[in-house]
């Protein structure tokens, strides 16, 4: 088995798709840090193939194959054994409770020369090759023939899983022995004994049936022979009897069949001439048609009127002038008057504003005068009040004193203000002062009014005063407007006017509407009446035409009904004088079938003589009586050689009998097969210990005695010992060795399916030293250089993963892992 192509998704650590490539990577590595996911490439492919994986324990453990968060793994495997190339796939699902079940199995075997990378076009399982397997329970059997090995065998020849890899080094010797007789295909020489005995069983039974057959052949006698003989001479001469007669028989039925074809002719012609009749109304069509082109011709006169009487009115509305124009002199006359109006009494406001604003001007004048008088006397109450200060200066200074604050002479602080005296003048001048400011105030107050009402009486006035002169401009240009008015009674009688011809133009309008409506319907009628018409002729055309060829009279086409009539008379009489042509040709039709009955019945008689039943079919009768009578006589000459040919086959069944059983015989003993394991086991140890020697620097040896392992230590005095009493490392060694063996040697020799084209190591190269890390190396690069073996291991050791050209590297982040290719 030699993989080719792996597709992974949602299977354990590689969540995403991932396809690792090996079409052409003879040796390989798959190299990362540890938990990426190396290992897990070696469990898809043997997962594809057997539905399990060591690590996992047994078949239960597919859960294992869903990662965490998936629903979901698909694991494909495109692989090649013995030549042939397969797919196998197997998907898993996680079901809504969570139970994880396996979802499909499959195992197809591809067409020759398939190319594997069609597989990223999204091709579907048919485009695949056949079927061989597809249920799970079908894969093993499938599997197994396809590979050559069960999965316990295949997990110790081919992928060598970490934990497991020594098994085959420790495996029992019966066990190993299973294992020798898979990979050298020895069971055939078992199997080659079963067949030779059921060989030996088979000739036995073909003796047996040789012999009954013998004595069913008893009717191939001389007198048996010469019995069917003369029966088919006398087969023969009733042939030459119905051949000389078939010709008046032929004849007989060829004028038969003339005249009944003749008969059948004239039937279809009256059956079609008969149908030739006029459809009922047809007479109607055509005044119908007329009547309703009458009618259509007097609605468009109707139409044409009321277009001239709206067109006329028309113009006697438009020659009468302007009802805008009117209406707007009309409502100018209406406003000429408002105006007027409305500038008489602004006049008058004027007026009485003008003279409202001039009293109010004489009144501010006054109030300015009195405020003037009081300002005087406000001014000389503060001169009086400061004469009354400069009489007194103590007292003004008294004024300016306040209890607990500094004096403005002496500084000191003033316990208490003194009194004023009461002959100071200073009291009265203040109160003066302050009476004079109130009377002021007051003045200044009414002074302030008198200006806001006077100002408000003047915007007033400037307000009647522009309205005013507005009004005047308005009435002047109505003036204007007006001059060639005819006045207000004539404008209203031209506007009745014109609303009268607007009227009448209405009413055309809607007549001419009516008359349009009527004329269309009118049209309508006609159309349909020309239809019916169109369709009664082209009725009548349909039947004259069926009966063309009979030459019937031509039409008036200015009638229809006319027309009918003539053609159906015509077709009338066409049918009489074919009836009466019928009698004739029905009475030589009846001769004619006498003379058919008179020549079979002399056909019949002969078959009568010959001793045979009268056919139907002459000809074919007498042709089968003569192949029956020739197959007969044919068939008592093959019994006869059959006999004898049944006696030749039974002098080579005895023959061959005694082979097989002798050939059973010699193989019942397993004798040679045990041999052959021995000479294979040989082999193998022989193989396995030259590598062992170089991998071990020259210490160890491997032997076998009795099917078990054993190891000859040169670095001590050459001592046996067992293969458990090995180290790790020395384990490793020889279990290497055999499994390097298996590959060199073993699958050489092999017969069957079970071939070992590619070895996959996943174990303990970082156990190994320097030294015999590069034997270890230099061992796989020897073995991959023979181009007919896939060495591929798994490795974290750099020095190791250096010298295989192809590298598969293995990294893993947050979501899956990932493979890149890299190298040649």
């Amino acid at each position: 088995m030699r993989p080719l192509r792996l597709d992974m998704a949602g299977f354990t650590v590689f969540r995403d798709e991932t396809t690792v490539d090996f079409t052409d990577a003879d040796f390989f590595a798959l190299v990362g840090p540890t938990g990426a996911g190396k290992s897990t490439v070696l469990d898809a492919i043997c997962f594809a193939l057997y539905g399990q994986v060591p690590r996992w324990g047994s078949s239960r453990g597919i859960a294992n194959a869903l990662s965490p968060s998936a629903t979901e793994a698909r694991v494909r495997l495109v692989f090649e054994s013995a030549g042939a190339r397969y797919v196998a796939t197997r998907v898993v699902r996680r079901d809504s409770r969570g139970n994880v079940k396996t979802g499909g199995a499959g195992l197809q075997q591809m067409p020759d020369n398939f190319d594997v990378s069609k597989l990223d076009t999204g091709m579907t399982p048919e485009d695949l090759g056949d079927v061989l397997a597809g249920t799970p329970g079908e894969m093993d059997d499938a599997v197994l023939q396809a590979v050559g090995l069960p999965y316990e065998q295949f997990t110790s020849c081919v992928i060598l899983p970490q934990g497991q890899f020594a098994d085959f080094l420790h495996a029992k010797p019966a066990t190993r022995q299973q294992i020798l007789v898979n990979l050298l295909g020895l069971h055939v020489y078992e199997d080659i004994q079963k067949r030779a005995t059921a060989r030996a069983q088979q000739a036995d039974a073909d003796l047996r049936a040789v012999d009954q057959l013998l004595a069913g052949l008893d009717d191939t006698s001389d007198e048996a022979l010469a019995e069917a003989a003369d029966r088919v001479e006398a087969m023969l001469a009733l042939a030459t009897r119905v051949t000389d007669g078939m010709p008046a028989l032929d004849e007989a039925r060829r004028v038969a069949s003339a005249a009944a074809a003749g008969l059948t002719a004239l039937d279809d012609e009256i059956a079609l001439l008969e149908r030739v009749r006029a459809p009922r109304g047809v007479a109607a069509l055509a005044s119908a048609a007329a009547a309703a082109r009458d009618d259509a011709t007097e609605a468009a006169d109707a139409v044409t009127a009321a277009e001239e009487r709206e067109e006329k009115l028309r113009g006697e509305l438009a020659a009468a002038g302007d009802p805008a124009a009117l209406r707007l002199l009309l409502r100018a006359h209406e406003e000429h008057d408002a105006v007027r109006a409305e500038l008489s009494g602004l006049h008058s406001g004027v007026s009485a504003a003008t003279a409202e604003h001039r009293t109010a001007e004489a009144a501010l004048e006054k109030a300015r005068a009195a405020a003037l008088r009081t300002a005087a006397e406000l001014d000389a109450a503060r001169r009086a009040y400061q004469d009354a200060q400069a009489a007194d200066r103590a007292g003004a200074l008294r004024v300016h004193l306040h209890a607990g604050a500094p004096c403005p002479v002496c500084e000191q602080p003033v316990a208490t203000v003194p009194a004023v005296p009461s002959t100071s003048a200073v009291p009265a001048a203040e109160q003066a002062g302050h009476a004079a400011k109130a009377a002021d105030d007051k003045a200044q107050a009414q002074v302030a009014e008198r200006e806001k009402a006077a100002r408000a009486l003047e915007r007033t006035l400037d307000r009647a005063r522009a309205q005013h002169e507005q009004l005047e401009s308005r009435l002047a240009a109505l003036d204007a407007q007006l001059t060639t008015s005819p006045g207000v009674a004539a404008l209203r009688r031209e506007l009745a006017t014109l609303a009268a011809l607007q009227k009448s133009l209405d009413g055309a309008v809607a007549a001419l509407k009516s008359a349009r409506e009527q004329a269309r319907t009118a049209n309508a009628a006609r159309s349909a009446a020309e239809q019916r018409l169109t369709q009664g002729w082209r009725e009548f055309d349909t039947a004259r035409d069926g009966v063309a060829r009979f030459a019937p009279p031509a039409a008036a086409r200015e009638d229809l009904a006319e027309s009918w009539s003539a053609l159906a008379e015509w077709s009338a009489a066409e049918v009489e004088s074919r009836r009466v042509a019928r009698t004739a040709l029905a009475d030589a039709a009846a001769d004619a079938d006498a003379a058919v009955a008179d020549a079979r019945s002399r056909l019949d008689a002969a078959f009568v003589d010959a001793g045979l039943p009268a056919p139907d079919d002459h000809v074919r009768a007498a042709t089968v009586a003569v192949e029956r009578a020739t197959a007969a006589h044919q068939r008592v000459e093959e019994r006869r050689a059959q006999a004898q040919g049944l006696l030749d086959k039974r002098t080579a069944h005895e023959h061959d009998g005694q082979i097989a059983k002798s050939l059973a015989s010699h193989l019942r003993a397993n004798n040679f097969e045990r041999w052959l394991l021995e000479e294979a086991l040989d082999l193998l140890v022989e193989g396995a210990s030259r590598i062992l020697r170089e991998l071990s620097g020259g210490q160890y040896d491997l032997v076998h005695e009795k099917g078990e392992f054993s190891v000859v230590d040169h670095h001590d005095a050459g001592l046996r010992r067992g293969v458990r009493t090995l180290s790790g490392g020395e384990t490793f060694q020889a279990s290497l060795a055999l499994a390097l063996a298996l590959a060199e040697q073993l699958a050489g020799m092999s017969t069957s399916a079970a071939s070992l084209e590619s070895i996959l190591l996943d174990e303990g190269f970082g156990t190994l030293d320097a030294a015999t890390l590069d034997t270890v190396a230099a061992t796989l690069e020897g073995l991959a250089a023979r181009g007919d073996r896939m060495v591929g291991v798994v490795t974290h050791v750099p020095a190791l993963a250096e010298r295989v050209p192809v590298r598969f590297d293995v990294t893993k982040d947050a979501r899956s892992a990932h493979i890149t290719r890299s190298g040649i």
